[in-house]
């Protein structure tokens, strides 16, 4: 990494001593026959080519330097945070340990571990702690993966005292305020209209934000799509330009569609019909070359499936493309950096020993 970051020094060198070489022998030959104007124009036009590969090389070597994490959990989600790993976010590799142990909320579970990384390089957790009774999350941060700060249990809904559940909060990193999104689901009986489901099974999705992980703002209702919603993911696809995957968990739906917005709070409108078949949950979303992968849990056939979109409104099957390791539910993908990857391997085996 260190030769990729002061390549535009050493290039800015090089170009000149090139050009300088180059030109002086050229103007013996023809300076003398074009006039300075055309001369000077030559050598500029001849720069701009070299900058341009340059800037093509560096941008093909940072691209190279991309990884990918996938947080993840086993069933019955009382060991901890697990994690895959990706050089292409097609072909996931399992880090077979647990990096950490949950001790807060009711039931001490972790289930669907979201995790984005801060400006800062800091790595923040959360997870649902409980599949019932719990108004909160858990939530812990580490830089490096290994050293986790203390778990806290952030009591999001203990303003709602009916709250049912608090299930899959989600992290988002708004790059426009600079401030974290907190997205998750919530049931609130007889609050909205319900479908088939159950009047406990009803749910909504709520957020909160943080600049720090330490103040946070009142929870507020995120979307209320008529319908029983979880498993939602904020996508920030361009400027203005925001997609939410989500989870229709009516009965008999219970698969996922997309809305879309300006801003990441929404409103989310036009929700799409679905894009995958009955009984998915658990999206993850990442960018890859050619458009975006939208990883989902299909829980019925306990498979992990995917499908390819390059405008989040014609998708297409991806699942011969990847290659999941067996057991691995619910999470998010962060991508990280080649190097940042490798420490994390070296530190494992050290921890091993």
């Amino acid at each position: 990494m260190n030769k990729v970051k002061v390549l535009p020094s050493i290039a800015n060198g090089a170009v000149e001593s090139f050009l300088f070489t180059f030109l002086r022998k050229k103007s013996k030959c023809h300076a003398r026959h074009e006039g300075r104007q055309a001369y000077a124009e030559k050598a500029s036009a001849m720069r701009l080519a070299i900058y341009i590969l340059i800037a093509t090389a560096f941008l093909f070597s940072t691209c190279n330097q991309k990884a990918y994490l996938f947080t993840s959990f086993h069933e019955p989600a009382d060991e901890g945070l697990r994690m895959l790993y990706s050089e292409d976010a097609y072909h996931w590799k399992d880090f077979n340990c647990v990096f950490l142990k949950p001790e807060v909320g009711e039931q001490k579970v972790m289930r669907d571990p979201s995790m984005v990384q801060g400006p800062d390089g800091t790595f923040h957790l959360v997870w649902t702690s409980s599949w019932k009774g719990d108004k909160g999350f858990g939530y812990a941060s580490s830089k490096d993966l290994i050293h986790w700060s203390k778990q806290e249990f952030l009591p999001v809904m203990q303003h709602e005292e009916t709250t049912v559940n608090v299930w899959a909060p989600e992290l988002f990193y708004d790059d426009v305020d600079q401030q974290y999104i907190i997205i998750w689901a919530s049931t609130i009986p007889f609050r909205f209209p319900k479908g088939a489901e159950e009047e406990n099974n009803n749910h909504r999705m709520y957020y909160t934000t943080t600049k720090d992980f330490k103040a946070f703002s009142p929870t507020k209702l995120f979307i209320d799509p008529n319908f029983s919603v979880i498993d939602a993911v904020i996508v920030k696809r361009a400027i203005k330009d925001y997609a939410l995957v989500l989870k229709d968990n009516t009965r008999p739906e219970r698969n996922l569609k997309v809305a879309f917005a300006d801003n990441p709070f929404g409103p989310f409108k036009d929700v799409s019909a679905p894009y995958t078949k009955k009984f998915t949950e658990g999206p993850a979303v990442v960018k890859v070359k050619d458009g975006w992968l939208i990883y989902f849990d299909s829980y019925q056939d306990k498979s992990y499936g995917a499908v390819k979109t390059a405008d989040f409104k014609t998708f297409t099957d991806a699942n011969s493309e990847i290659a999941i390791p067996e057991g691995h539910k619910h999470g998010t993908i962060i991508p990280i950096k080649k190097s940042f990857l490798k420490r994390l391997k070296k530190s494992l085996k050290t921890e091993e020993k």
